[in-house]
Order: structure tokens, then sequence, then C-alpha cells
């Protein structure tokens, strides 16, 4: 999948790394202390994308792309749960890390 149209350069080597299936990579991109959500729900973190990785979760298609490269929806294949529409947003600190990302499902395909 062509990466090219997200215009911040760490989310778009975070998502590379996600679609790479490169943990250690991924996590070096976030705070030590980065806030995590999924539909509203704070998480850990690791513990979520841990299990993402183990299924091969990834983004399948990018249809928006928005704020400076930071806020992604597109088509989400999510392991376990299928394939779904989904938000990644974003948060980063003046040394460009990630300090919180929000994700979500807009709606199922």
């Amino acid at each position: 999948m062509d990466l090219s149209n997200i215009t911040n350069e760490t989310v778009k080597n975070a998502i590379s790394e996600l679609q790479q299936h490169n943990k250690a990579a991924f996590y070096a991109y976030f705070t030590q202390d980065a806030v995590f959500t999924d539909d509203g729900n704070v998480l850990d973190l690791k513990k979520f994308f841990d299990n993402a990785f183990n299924h091969k979760e990834k983004f399948l298609t990018l249809d928006k792309i928005e704020n400076n490269g930071t806020s992604l929806t597109g088509d989400f294949y999510a392991g376990q749960w299928g394939t779904f529409k989904v938000f990644f947003n974003f948060s980063l600190n003046s040394d460009n890390k990630i300090s919180r990302l929000d994700i979500g499902q807009t709606s199922k395909l």
C-alpha cells in the first residue's frame, strides 16, 4: 500500500512499521507514557498492539489523510474481528514522538 500521501514523517514511518509487522520499530515512535484509546476506552498500547501484530493487522486502504498527516481513515484488517473502516488520530510531542493515539471504528464495511 502506498503511504506517500502521509505528510507527517513520524506517522508515515510508524504506519509503515505497522504494515510490515515490525513491532519493535513501531513502538520506537512512541513516548514511554503514550496514551492509547480504542473507541474512547483507555487501553494499554503495547498489550493492544502486541495482539494486533500477532494477527498481522494492518491498513488495507487509506481513504482520508487530514490534520497535517496525523489523522488517517481507511479500511483496516483487524485479524480475528474482520475488516472495518477505522480512524487513527496521532498526537505528537515537541520531539516528534507519538504521545497519544486514538483509534476507533467509523463503520463496518
